[in-house]
């Protein structure tokens, strides 16, 4: 186990091991509220998720929303590593770019999506998968 003694009570690009702990249980808790909710709309209310690719109708199965929950949480809680390691207001850049990240996300589903219930489904989706910034955003360090 190492320790840092600095008399300082947080020190730059020092995560301890309770926030990173916090940091991937939020990744994981928000992958699965977007899983929650395909299982809710897919399997349960029938609802046909497809999206519009190309002309194509292009199905959306429970690996291409868990893999895509995963890689957005895995990458805000890298934005927020890289943030808390160069500015000192890394919790409010964090929260801007992550609110303009979700704002832009927004526009897939609801141009992509084939069908009001499937446009639905995928904007809840994209919200589930969005409870990671508040999650993140307490486990950043505060202004020092």
């Amino acid at each position: 186990m190492n320790t840092v003694t600095t008399g300082q009570p947080h020190t730059v690009g020092v995560v301890r091991p309770a926030r990173r702990g916090a940091r991937a249980l939020a990744v994981l808790v928000a992958t699965a509220a977007a899983l929650a909710v395909w299982v809710v709309a897919v399997p349960l209310a029938g609802v046909e998720l497809a999206v519009d690719n190309g002309g194509t109708e292009q199905p959306v199965g429970p690996g291409a929303v868990a893999v895509a929950a995963l890689l957005a949480g895995l990458a805000g809680w890298a934005l927020l590593a890289l943030l808390e390691r160069f500015t000192r207001r890394a919790r409010s850049i964090f929260t801007w770019v992550a609110a303009a990240v979700l704002l832009v996300s927004m526009l897939a589903p609801l141009s992509g999506g084939v069908g009001a219930a499937a446009k639905l489904t995928l904007a809840l989706m994209h919200l589930s998968a969005a409870l990671v910034v508040p999650a993140l955003r307490r486990t950043a360090v505060g202004r020092r």
